[in-house]
């Protein structure tokens, strides 16, 4: 933090600040709109898109901006840019094309769009920051490798919770402890919400009623624990967590024994333990000495201790991501290679053949998580494509689907992509699924 704040007061004092474009200006998009607009040393909100221009307008209009510029062309955005004009437009590859713009911003929620978005923008050049979880658990690896061959930064961000463990996570190995456990801090996992049940929360915070069912129904869990496994290299224990109650976050030191790490960390997260929001890491070190002084300075008498994060603020936080990303080539928090986790789709009720399944947030069904190479050996759906498929046969609550169970739509660039990795990463498994498949 301190050396990204030194390095954005000299990019602001050389008049030549951090460009940043957002595309999404749903709730979430127009507050990190909000903040970036203010203006922040060293960094300028230059464009926002959004597939409803009008939402794009609001993102300036809400922080009593006029004289917004709708851009057609990647001239008439660079020209906007350059006159130190709002600029929007409803063409997320305008962002990425325009020679004005440092950092795309993808804040949409959406996973095939998204895709296309950080395609376009590793194409052109451009570090892409996802404020969108669900298209990093589905593809993030292989957009990595993408990445990678451009040269640029794909990464999360700080202030979603795979960031802010994913800080921790880094601390903790630079003090010289061995991060061990890492996960969410959460209020309440209930698998049966639906958007008809989150209906009046969501009015009551100007949300989508489907992302609101996503948070609850632990969906939105599931992609960020996977976000954060693929990141670290942590497996799960079990599938979907053991998601421990507890009345403070350090229970958890009395709930798992150190010796349950011999095989390797695994990512979690517990309910209703204070301080109620944030991210955690549990270190080990079993030093002596080490543990006189951890116990001195009330962190417990080890050899396992549990670091946390009190709070998660996606729209300020993100700001460190995106500074990151542009002056060092630093991600928040990027998939090392080969995934670890994936999300599953679980049948949220019994399902009827030929019902069409609605995805993330939907009726149909939830996402939980689960290893990786489990997920590809039960050829298990991955929720994040799961959105269009029809179902072929009764299925009971709770059924974890396959793709024998489904239909899958006209093929979508998620379905490539996805495709590419599973070869990529799991050669032998995914050698035999064609196989069975024909």
């Amino acid at each position: 933090m301190i050396i990204v704040d030194t390095a954005l007061e000299k990019r602001e004092s050389s008049n030549n600040p951090v460009r940043v474009a957002i595309f999404g200006a749903g709730y979430m998009g127009r507050i990190i709109a909000r903040q970036f607009l203010k203006p922040l040393i060293g960094m300028r909100l230059v464009a926002v898109g959004n597939r409803t221009l009008s939402q794009a307008v609001r993102a300036y209009t809400d922080c009593g901006m006029g004289g917004v510029a709708t851009c057609k062309t990647v001239s008439e955005l660079e020209n906007a840019i350059t006159a130190g004009r709002p600029a929007v437009t409803d063409d997320a590859s305008l962002l990425c094309q325009a020679g004005l713009i440092d950092v795309v911003l993808e804040a949409t929620g959406q996973i095939d769009f998204a895709a296309g978005v950080a395609m376009k923008a590793f194409e052109n050049g451009k570090h892409v920051v996802f404020h969108n979880a669900e298209v990093d658990a589905t593809i993030g690896p292989i957009l990595k490798t993408y990445a990678d061959r451009a040269g640029v930064v794909m990464t999360n961000t700080d202030g979603d919770e795979p960031g802010v463990a994913m800080n921790l996570f880094r601390f903790v190995k630079t003090i010289g402890y061995d991060p061990v456990c890492a996960g969410n801090i959460k209020g309440m996992i209930d698998h049966y919400r639906t958007p008809e049940t989150q209906r009046g929360f969501a009015e009551k915070y100007d949300q989508k009623p489907i992302n609101v069912t996503s948070f609850a129904d632990g969906t939105k869990l599931s992609m960020e624990t996977t976000v954060l496994a693929n990141a670290t290299g942590f497996g799960v224990a079990t599938r979907g967590m053991h998601g421990h109650e507890c009345k403070h976050v350090k229970d958890l030191l009395d709930i798992f024994p150190p010796d349950m790490f011999a095989d390797g960390g695994f990512v979690e997260y517990t309910v209703g333990a204070a301080p109620h929001t944030g991210a955690f890491v549990l270190g080990y070190n079993e030093d002596p000495v080490n543990q006189q002084f951890m116990s001195y300075f009330k962190m417990g008498d080890g050899p396992l201790y549990c670091f946390y994060t009190p709070y998660h603020l996606p729209h300020l936080q993100i700001v460190t991501t995106v500074a990151r990303a542009a002056l060092f080539q630093d991600p928040t928090v990027t998939p090392l290679g080969k995934p670890q986790c994936d999300v599953i789709t679980m049948a949220k009720r019994q399902l009827k053949a030929g019902e069409i399944l609605d995805g993330l947030g939907g009726f149909c069904t939830y996402g939980t998580i689960e290893n990786a190479d489990t997920a590809m050996k039960a050829r298990y759906l991955p929720m994040g494509i799961s959105v269009g498929c029809r179902v072929k046969r009764d299925l009971p609550i709770d059924h974890p689907l396959t793709y024998a169970d489904v239909e899958m739509p006209d093929e979508r660039l998620v379905d490539v992509l996805r495709r590419e990795q599973d070869q990529r990463f799991f050669p032998e498994l995914f050698a035999e699924a064609e196989t069975a498949a024909e």
